[in-house]
């Protein structure tokens, strides 16, 4: 039987058994055939997994290639439109795997991209850290202790003068007085 001589659209089993033989051969009339027979279906049902048309074709045309590279050590079980069938969905699969895989990559690109902005802001705070910390080391021990108690611990002015056992006007005054001079010498970083 000559493979031009089976009708194009469906193949029996018998049919499908020859033409696999004859693609073992390096037939180029069964691969063709096989292309001209089952591409169209095989696009169509990708479409049910996979919207975009160009991924569909895509994906069936990488099938045929396998299945032509392949040829010689391929073993079908089913019929072959079946195996073809299951390589579509198998590669739908992946292919839904690796979009996955793609979008945890952007996200964690974005992610970078704000951790880069994140570095800058760090830089900034640090740099403003120790302009601060240097500061504080220019004002007198005593009123660094009222201002250090008030801001970076939270304490209430009262807090404060019953822990340094302070009246309540002099610990206002020492916390005025550091933040004026904090303000001054901090001036560049407003």
């Amino acid at each position: 039987m000559l493979i031009l001589e089976i009708d194009m659209g469906k193949l029996d089993k018998q049919q499908e058994y020859f033409v696999l033989s004859a693609l073992k051969q390096d037939s180029k009339e069964a691969f063709s055939l096989l292309f001209q027979t089952y591409y169209t279906d095989l696009v169509l049902f990708c479409g049910n997994f996979i919207k975009d048309k160009d991924s569909c074709e895509d994906i069936v045309q990488s099938i045929f290639l396998k299945l032509c590279t392949e040829r010689k050590n391929i073993q079908i079980e089913t019929s072959l439109k079946s195996y073809l069938l299951k390589a579509v969905r198998n590669s739908c699969f992946d292919e839904f795997r690796h979009l996955e895989i793609v979008r945890q990559y952007e996200t964690e690109y974005e992610n970078t991209v704000l951790d880069s902005y994140d570095t800058e802001n760090y830089i900034l705070y640090s740099d403003l850290h120790d302009h601060l910390r240097h500061a504080l080391e220019q004002v007198p021990e005593l009123y660094r202790e009222a201002f250090v108690l008030n801001r970076f611990e939270g304490l209430k002015y009262r807090e404060i003068a019953e822990k340094l056992n302070l009246p309540l006007g002099t610990v206002k005054s020492r916390i005025f007085f550091t933040r004026q001079k904090l303000q001054e010498e901090l001036k560049d970083f407003r």
